[in-house]
């Protein structure tokens, strides 16, 4: 019998490497979906695991929220495997490269854009800072919003390193997600999952200290 969408979380370790230092990491897999087929967010690491939570599903796509080596690192090999285009939005086509210099990824993601799976609609939104091209995805009939490393239970993603920058963080989450409603849950590239709601009295600090 076939249940409703439903997310699910795979955590898998590997390492994140830029600007010539390397350090170990955790990262959520999402995935997006019901018994017939999913959806991917992120696929890091290790392919096998993901292959295995997919199971004997329908792999639409594999929707990368930025081109961070350790969200990405295992996409190819997954598209391989299972069938399915590898989506990222252009911006982040330089970082892409450096970790796979001779694949490119199947289509572009654009802010706006709509992807459905399962009777659901993640609508992608693109919040650059964390890195150029990041996006985060808004399924609102999940009550739900995956935002890779854009915004984590506490406030804003990293923006010490290339390709990244504090004040374009800031407009991005106060323009695209501090609208979102306060009981949608942040399902983040890292960590626990938070809310909207909890987020925003701390990203006002953030957002007055950057300006």
């Amino acid at each position: 019998m076939t249940v409703g969408a439903r997310i699910e979380r795979l955590v898998t370790s590997g390492t994140f490497s830029l600007d010539g230092g390397t350090w170990d990491v955790d990262n959520n897999v999402w995935i997006i979906g019901d018994d017939r087929e999913v959806i991917v967010v992120d696929a890091a690491h290790d392919a096998d695991a993901i292959a295995e939570a997919v199971g004997g599903r329908a792999l639409r796509a594999i929707v990368c929220t930025h081109a961070h080596n350790d969200h990405i690192d295992a996409a190819p090999e997954l598209a391989e495997r299972l069938g399915a285009p590898v989506l990222l939005h252009p911006d982040d086509l330089p970082l892409w490269k450096q970790t796979h210099p001779d694949r490119a990824p199947d289509a572009e993601l654009a802010d706006g854009q709509i992807l459905a799976v399962a009777g659901v609609e993640l609508t992608v939104l693109h919040t650059p800072g964390h890195a150029p091209g990041a996006v985060c995805l808004y399924a609102p009939k999940l009550t739900a919003l995956f935002s890779g490393d854009t915004l984590f239970a506490g406030g804003p993603g990293a923006t010490g390193r290339s390709y990244s920058h504090f004040p374009t963080i800031i407009e991005s989450i106060r323009e695209r997600l501090l609208t979102l409603p306060g009981g949608t849950v942040v399902h983040t590239g890292h960590g626990d999952p938070t809310t909207i709601g909890a987020e925003a009295p701390h990203l006002r600090e953030w957002i007055a200290r950057g300006h």
